[in-house]
């Protein structure tokens, strides 16, 4: 421990192999304690790292959803009444004119219908059911990006006969699984073209029956005025185009007409995302803390076990010094063990929930270096007092209290 140079013992130096075993003895000796004092460190980071892990994979399904559908879609729709109490219109072509905007790619309507989709003709009229008819445009599916999950979309000779396409919930709610079925529109029966697959961008979509602009005209008294003009435009052009659909689907009245951004509602759902991660994040700082503090707890027993030890090495020419670097290697040991553990946990969670929801699997690098480097941290404080008392014991007392 110690030598001599020209007369005077001068203390030896720990080098990194030799604190790395004097800190890690206390540790191989009292396993079960380890195990004990670690989980309360292991289950602070688990949580903040599968609450951080969980919000990121949902984060990264926001983000691929919004890069397939695209964020480059408005939707021209009538705006408020008019005094007289009449319904404000879009005019029979705006859906053609809104196409000839300079930009503008793709272009689909609906119109709304005022008769009840039901099953069979013997079900009430008045129960919808929360199902809306709607004319529909050929383009409409193109537009939006959707895609039939069975059977075929509107085409122009289908579109001309009592034939319907069913939005996702419409045909859970009318309990059609599959093309070919029948359902009960106004006075009459139409027969089920395809089912759509969901379409996060257009929610209304989902919960529509859509019979071809035509076949509206000559089935469902349609008056021809598009309720909902969907366009597509270059990424570019988006914002030039929002100043420019409401004077081209009216140019009478553009200022009765409402233009809307759906991509607009996903993208707020990352703040919402985030306030609860932040709480949930909190939740796990809380248990990150009582796990250091378990951690300063079970330090200072040890110290006041192993006295002996302490006072027998001081004996021997230990320095203070050399007894605080022990035990706060000791502490950082015992901190990273359960650090790690907790990385594991936390990333398995996340690989789990990410797995059963279909979500990318996703744990940030700063979430796992900040994890680890906060165990670190705890694993600093807590030994830091612990070391100070062992290193403040008489070498005399300790060996004559052992």
């Amino acid at each position: 421990m110690t030598s001599r140079v020209r007369g005077r013992l001068v203390a030896a130096r720990l080098r990194p192999r030799d604190v790395f075993q004097v800190g890690s003895s206390g540790l191989r000796t009292r396993p079960l304690r380890v195990v004990l004092s670690a989980l309360g460190i292991a289950i602070g980071i688990a949580t903040m790292i599968a609450v951080v892990g969980i919000s990121a994979s949902s984060k990264a399904q926001l983000l691929q959803t919004l890069h397939k559908l695209g964020t480059n879609m408005l939707v021209a729709s009538p705006g408020d009444q008019m005094f007289a109490g009449d319904d404000v219109k879009l005019p029979k072509d705006a859906t053609g004119m809104v196409g000839r905007i300079p930009g503008v790619r793709d272009v689909g309507a609906t119109g709304d219908l005022k008769e009840s989709v039901r099953r069979t003709d013997r079900i009430d009229k008045d129960i919808t059911g929360g199902i809306t008819p709607r004319a529909a445009t050929e383009g409409l599916l193109r537009t939006l990006r959707g895609s039939v999950a069975d059977g075929a979309w509107l085409n122009r000779a289908t579109g001309r006969y009592p034939s319907v396409v069913l939005g996702s919930v419409a045909a859970e709610r009318l309990g059609v699984t599959r093309a070919g079925q029948q359902v009960h529109i106004g006075d009459r029966y139409f027969t089920v073209l395809g089912i759509l697959a969901p379409m996060p961008l257009a929610p209304e979509i989902e919960r529509s029956a859509l019979v071809g602009w035509e076949a509206a005209a000559t089935y469902l008294r349609f008056d021809g005025h598009p309720t909902s003009v969907y366009e597509r435009s270059d990424d570019t052009s988006v914002q030039r185009v929002h100043g420019l659909i409401a004077r081209a689907a009216n140019p009478e009245n553009p200022q009765k007409v409402r233009v809307s951004d759906p991509s607009s509602s996903l993208q707020a759902k990352a703040p919402t995302q985030g306030a609860l991660t932040n709480l949930l994040l909190g939740l796990g700082g809380v248990a990150l803390l009582v796990g250091g503090v378990g951690v300063a707890n079970t330090m200072i027993i040890s110290v006041l076990e192993r006295r002996h030890e302490i006072g027998l090495r001081r004996s021997l020419g230990a320095t203070r010094g050399q007894v605080r670097v022990q035990f706060v290697t000791e502490s950082l040991l015992l901190c990273a063990l359960g650090g790690a553990s907790g990385l594991i946990l936390g990333s398995l969670a996340t690989f789990v929930y990410a797995r059963f929801s279909g979500i990318p699997w996703v744990v940030p690098p700063w979430a796992v270096a900040g994890g680890f480097g906060a165990t670190l941290a705890i694993g600093t404080v807590a030994g830091l007092y612990p070391a100070i008392r062992a290193a403040r014991l008489s070498p005399t007392l300790a060996l004559h209290a052992a």
